[in-house]
């Protein structure tokens, strides 16, 4: 990754820092606004009032943030569901709201994270500690019930962010909440794309990366499309979840081909 004038060319075309910051500003604004409508008038809205608010929202974020947004599959299958997607950014959520409503399933870091974890909280995320047993047991109970009443939940079960070049192994345990439902699980996959339509690192978080380093690659970037894939949905029919988290990874890397 080069630095030129505080800005970062990633696989693509960088916009001037001006342009960047003129973007994160209009991004820390939408932030405060979307958490202004959580406290102010999420308790007047129906469910589906809200889903579709949290849907909106996110898709003016990913506008405000100069992203393309490219859908492609079964995108509003109804509950009960579990979605299985491949993770590579801050980014994701807001991405994955922005094609459909679901409720995520995230690390407990999440919840931390200045203004994005209120966000976060406020549309219903599930937080797990991923350290403790004990706790992933309490998720897995909170998942399988909120499936048996028809909600749709995501999940990122490489359980980090990785490079979106290739993907990191599917830990199998959060798949229990979907075979003790009886739901069906829907592979999804995440690609981000530069100006020519090749794969842009400049949304990664992972590894050394900072959160504001992120931020200012994904600011800087000229041309950025998210894209997401559904693929069809599978019921487990019998497999172990260890080897159906082996057979949904192998899904999400085909929905990743051009």
């Amino acid at each position: 990754m080069a630095n030129d004038a505080g800005c970062v060319s990633v696989g693509g075309d960088k916009v001037s820092r001006l342009r960047a910051a003129w973007r994160l500003a209009r991004a820390l604004l939408h932030i405060v606004a979307g958490l202004l409508t959580i406290l102010l008038r999420f308790p007047r809205l129906s469910e589906p009032q809200r889903e579709m608010r949290v849907q909106v929202w996110s898709r003016a974020m990913l506008i405000h943030l100069g992203i393309r947004l490219d859908v492609r599959g079964a995108a509003n299958l109804p509950g009960p569901l579990l979605l299985v997607a491949n993770h590579i950014s801050w980014l994701d959520i807001t991405s994955l709201h922005a094609a459909r409503f679901c409720r995520f399933v995230s690390k407990a870091d999440v919840q931390a994270w200045p203004l994005i974890g209120a966000l976060a909280s406020g549309v219903g995320t599930l937080f797990i500690q991923r350290e403790s047993r004990r706790d992933a047991m309490r998720v897995v109970h909170h998942m399988a019930k909120s499936l048996l009443a028809g909600d749709v939940l995501a999940v990122f079960p490489e359980g980090t962010t990785s490079d979106g070049i290739d993907l990191l192994p599917f830990h199998a345990n959060l798949l229990q909440a979907a075979i003790s439902a009886g739901a069906t699980v829907q592979p999804v996959a995440v690609q981000f794309l530069d100006a020519d339509g090749q794969r842009s690192l400049a949304p990664c978080y992972v590894g050394d990366d900072t959160l504001l380093g992120s931020v200012w690659r994904t600011a800087c970037a000229r041309g950025l499309t998210v894209r997401i894939v559904f693929g069809e949905p599978q019921a487990a029919e019998g497999r172990e979840r260890r080897a159906w988290a082996q057979t949904l990874r192998e899904e999400v890397i085909r929905l990743r081909e051009p």
